[in-house]
């Protein structure tokens, strides 16, 4: 899990990012694209084309920090908007790393069986 500070806003990058840009190349993104500062401690949540790896890029103050997680089953929920930005709370994101539907939250898969 992530450790947000009170305070930081939690940006999600709508459409769709090439997945293999570096953490240079999606602050640039953010700089350019969402006309934002990637250095100001918010954290932007980038998505592939196939929704199951999003990145989530990070500037704590000391650097720059850049999160990558795979869904081995189902997609990552994703605003319909096709460019910008939707800002959303620290406890969706939370949902939404665990692939849950942060807009209503109920699981998206459930295993059926233990073993």
């Amino acid at each position: 899990m992530i450790p947000i500070p009170s305070g930081v806003c939690v940006w999600i990058a709508t459409g769709h990012t090439d997945m293999r840009r570096g953490m240079q190349s999606l602050a640039l993104g953010v700089q350019e694209s969402l006309k934002r500062d990637p250095h100001a401690g918010d954290l932007y949540i980038f998505r592939g084309r196939r929704g199951d790896l999003i990145k989530i890029l990070w500037h704590d103050g000391l650097g720059m920090s850049l999160y990558a997680k795979r869904l081995d089953r189902g997609r990552f929920i994703w605003p319909s908007a096709s460019d910008g930005a939707v800002s959303i709370s620290a406890a969706q994101m939370a949902y939404m790393l665990e692939g849950i539907d942060w807009r209503h939250p109920q699981a998206s898969w459930r295993p059926q069986s233990a073993g």
